[in-house]
């Protein structure tokens, strides 16, 4: 019972050290860092983002006299709601107010959720359905406030089908959507890269090939069988998802359709996850190539991970800022590009840049495969050295 109660104390010092004084140990350190920092991120980014998509404006339409009036009484109830309580004014000046110029004026201007028109008495308020019962009561109050009227002032609503400010949210929404779909995908399935390099790390499988085949070989040939083998699964899960919908139904027609339509959103959603996949499985594999223990290869999988977080964080920010320098930033940083790509597919409705896109993201994958296989050439070949090292010491000694 000692000598097993000294043994494994032996052993539990051997891990304990090797643990300790290594140089991943100081990332799992930081470990909480991370899941704290993403959480803060997420919270504000989130707040950010919905607050730029929802930002409603309303056109006003009204005489001169009304519509300082209007404003008046909008930047004193301000005071006491809160400036996002209440939807920000915007005056048209020489603006006639009739019905045709103000749908035309809707289907124009992305800036404008709704157009009021009318007088203060009897308001109108133009837009589409869900942004004109939103903003009426609202918009009563400020004609009350700016009237000094105690009773409740009727405002008359006309429908559009389609305004360009409810055409805009909608894309953003598919392009939430997209970025969170690609994301999610490839958090999920570019770790098992990570997960067979230990594998075979630990069943000394990666020496046994590279003295068989090209080391080039043995990393291509891995990057790609795992790209292969998560497309399948996402075939199949797509494949799943339709059925059940298709036998659920539902109103298609609801769905907000991206700018460049569904069937060439669909495509560019594969593109850009194997474009992703490709980028972060190499990025993994050199990882792994880098590390020379299969202890620390899963001691800095958690970094990495919250790497691609931070990562995706920065092409979620940049959705509503399109032709920014935060937005251009993430369409050219590889790693964030094909997440920032997949939303300007949703928004944008030009082809040729998603073809220029996917050529960068190429080049980049390229480069950082090579690399990697220049890592994971060093390391094996290292590892190799080792093996024939402590086989010819065993040889001599004979122990």
């Amino acid at each position: 019972m000692i000598e097993t109660i000294r043994a494994a104390f032996v052993i539990a010092r051997r891990d304990f050290t090797a643990i300790i004084f290594s140089k991943s140990f100081f990332f799992f350190l930081l470990g909480p860092l991370f899941p704290i920092g993403i959480a803060v991120a997420a919270g504000g980014l989130g707040a950010q983002v919905s607050q730029d998509i929802d930002n409603p404006v309303i056109g006003v339409a009204l005489s001169a006299g009304e519509a300082e009036t209007l404003l008046a009484a909008r930047s004193r109830l301000s005071e006491n709601l809160g400036t996002r309580a209440l939807p920000d004014l915007f005056v048209l000046n020489n603006f006639s107010g009739q019905e045709t110029d103000i749908i035309a004026k809707l289907h124009s201007e992305k800036s404008l959720t709704a157009i009021l028109s009318g007088t203060l008495a009897e308001p109108v308020l133009t837009g589409s359905e869900r942004d004109v019962k939103r903003w009426q009561g609202k918009i009563a109050l400020l004609a009350e406030t700016a009237l000094s009227q105690p009773t409740a002032i009727d405002i008359k609503t006309t429908y559009v089908g389609q305004t360009s400010s409810s055409s805009e949210r909608n894309q953003l929404l598919t392009a939430q959507a997209g970025q969170a779909i690609l994301i999610l995908l490839t958090m999920i399935l570019a770790g098992m890269v990570l997960s067979n390099l230990v594998e075979e790390k630990t069943n000394k499988i990666i020496e046994i090939l590279a003295a068989a085949i090209p080391m080039d070989a043995i990393f291509l040939g891995k990057l790609f069988a795992m790209l292969g083998m998560a497309l399948v699964g996402i075939t199949v899960w797509s494949t799943m998802g339709l059925s059940v919908a298709l036998l659920v139904g539902g109103n298609w027609d609801a769905l907000p359709s991206p700018a460049v339509g569904w069937p060439l959103f669909c495509l560019l959603l594969i593109l850009y996850f194997s474009m992703a996949y490709l980028l972060l499985g190499s990025l993994f594999l050199g990882i792994g190539a880098m590390a020379t223990t299969v202890r620390e290869v899963q001691t800095l999988s958690m970094p990495v991970t919250m790497g691609q977080l931070l990562v995706f964080f920065l092409a979620y920010s940049s959705i509503t800022k399109l032709g920014e320098p935060v937005e251009w930033f993430a369409v050219l940083f590889p790693f964030s590009s094909p997440f920032a790509m997949i939303a300007r597919a949703a928004q944008m409705d030009n082809i040729w840049q998603h073809g220029l896109a996917l050529i960068w993201q190429a080049i980049f994958t390229i480069i950082i495969i090579r690399f990697s296989v220049m890592l994971f050439r060093r390391n094996v070949m290292k590892s190799g050295q080792t093996a024939r090292k402590k086989g010819l010491l065993a040889r001599v000694t004979g122990k």
